[in-house]
């Protein structure tokens, strides 16, 4: 009488068939960790059962090796901000043996939510979230399940979350202190409402206006944080009859958007208008734009939140207090003493 062959043991690789998922997912259901939607959790241990699969001892070893990956989620790929940031925080987590995994969280269709549960397929360790986020259901779930870090932005998505930016007020001081103590009082201000950073880029001008006894030339103009709102708020602001002499913008995009309403209403910066901005990208340091602009350390940032993120890694570790970077004011040929004729008196 001949024995049956043996049936062969399932893998995962055929539990992921099964249940029609991915290896990841079904690896992330086996460790109980990660982003895995109650559907694909239900499929992969229906999967499991009907296989009768039993994860060895080298499969649970390599399902629970390290990626040594961070995931690192931008709200705006287009914002030349993110170049010294990311750079500052690319360097710092190679030196220390790991890599990035990048996107773009304003171009996934559904809210960031695709590429957050992407990212944590991939089993990554950590997550850096670059700049001001949109309110999101799924960056509070990802935020509760990775150690995270936010970069550039004061408002984190959940708690134990560590912030990484520049004191936004005190650059806005700087800048609007500089024009004043160049002869401008008639400074305007383009705002990004809605935004926590906008927010708190308005008070500083607010204040600074204050202080110096010139709330009565408080101009706020609704922009935003892109060229073509900057663009919109400068007509806005440069068309009407009390034209002021000097603006400073949320960043430096929206500052850009100023420099070119004030090239098509036919105004020379800075003899006419002194403009400065906010962010000292690269765009404000080419010597045709020359823009005077407030540093906020963005590779200096980068640094520290790579060395957050590492920290938060250690088993046992505890969350690090946010950290908030000293800025710079960067005076470039953007801004200059206004002429005699358009200093306004009391």
């Amino acid at each position: 009488m001949s024995t049956p062959p043996s049936r062969r043991a399932a893998t995962i690789l055929d539990v992921a068939a099964r249940a029609g998922v991915s290896k990841s997912v079904v690896s992330l259901v086996l460790r109980g960790t990660g982003y895995v939607s109650a559907a694909k959790r239900t499929a992969v241990e229906t999967a499991m059962a009907e296989l009768d699969y039993r994860p060895n001892a080298a499969a649970r070893a390599m399902g629970e090796s390290r990626s040594r990956t961070v995931g690192v989620v931008l709200n705006d790929m287009r914002n030349p901000w993110f170049v010294s940031a990311v750079e500052g925080l690319n360097a710092t987590l190679n030196e220390h043996g790991m890599q990035m995994l990048m996107g773009d969280f304003r171009l996934d269709s559904r809210s960031g939510e695709s590429l957050l549960r992407k990212l944590l397929e991939m089993n990554i360790e950590g997550l850096v979230l670059v700049g001001t986020m949109p309110p999101s259901g799924s960056l509070a779930a990802a935020a509760a399940q990775v150690p995270t870090v936010v970069l550039g932005a004061p408002s984190p998505p959940g708690p134990n979350v560590t912030v990484v930016t520049n004191d936004d007020g005190a650059g806005a001081r700087l800048a609007v202190e500089h024009l004043i103590g160049i002869g401008h009082r008639s400074i305007a201000h383009v705002a990004a409402p809605g935004t926590a950073v906008g927010a708190a880029r308005q008070r500083g001008y607010e204040q600074s206006m204050a202080t110096a006894g010139l709330e009565s030339f408080v101009q706020v103009a609704a922009g935003g944080l892109t060229e073509e709102e900057g663009y919109r708020a400068g007509i806005g602001l440069l068309s009407g009859r009390n034209r002021p002499s000097a603006v400073f913008a949320v960043n430096d995009m929206a500052a850009l958007g100023v420099l070119s309403a004030a090239e098509e209403l036919g105004l020379a910066v800075p003899a006419d208008l002194s403009v400065a901005g906010y962010d000292n990208t690269p765009l404000a340091q080419l010597r045709r734009i020359s823009l005077t602009s407030v540093d906020n350390a963005s590779r200096e940032a980068g640094q520290r939140a790579a060395e957050i993120l590492l920290a938060r890694l250690v088993p046992g570790s505890a969350v690090p207090q946010d950290q908030m970077l000293p800025p710079t004011l960067e005076v470039r040929g953007s801004t200059a003493a206004p002429r005699p004729a358009m200093r306004p008196t009391d």
